[in-house]
């Protein structure tokens, strides 16, 4: 498999603003159990597929089932606690970021995420399609 280095901007600028709404859900809307529980699991999938498609220039479709597939591998490692094995019990953020209990909706999360994603890719692809179409149509005439 050939990597191919791209560097995007307009990804790394998506992922940052992810980034930001992760922090966000993370800090001051901690007390809203729907947002901290479900929003941020559907966010993080996104942060995944923007931040690497910033550097990286993986099919979208590719990309979005390997990010699934690491989320669930990852899921289903906190029902083993690996966090703790790997010692990070007393690392608060570490906790966080590699979480500490397995949940079913935690993967049902992931994949709306990653099927939200999809779409927006596609709409998103559709769009610049079109508009590049529209453009080569009109210049030719």
């Amino acid at each position: 498999m050939k990597i191919n280095f791209k560097f995007s901007s307009r990804n790394l600028l998506i992922a940052i603003v992810i980034f930001l709404a992760e922090v966000l859900i993370a800090t001051k809307l901690k007390d809203i159990y729907f947002v901290r529980a479900y929003l941020g699991d559907v966010l993080v999938v996104m942060l995944m597929y923007y931040f690497i498609k910033a550097f990286f220039n993986f099919s979208p479709a590719k990309l979005i089932i390997g990010i699934f597939i690491f989320s669930c591998i990852i899921e289903f490692a906190q029902y083993f606690h690996f966090g703790e094995l790997l010692g990070f019990k007393d690392d608060r953020i570490m906790m966080i970021v590699l979480g500490n209990s397995f949940s079913w909706i935690d993967i049902i999360c992931y994949l709306a995420g990653c099927v939200l994603l999809f779409l927006f890719i596609q709409l998103d692809w559709n769009k610049n399609y079109s508009s590049n179409s529209s453009s080569t149509n009109n210049n030719g005439r």
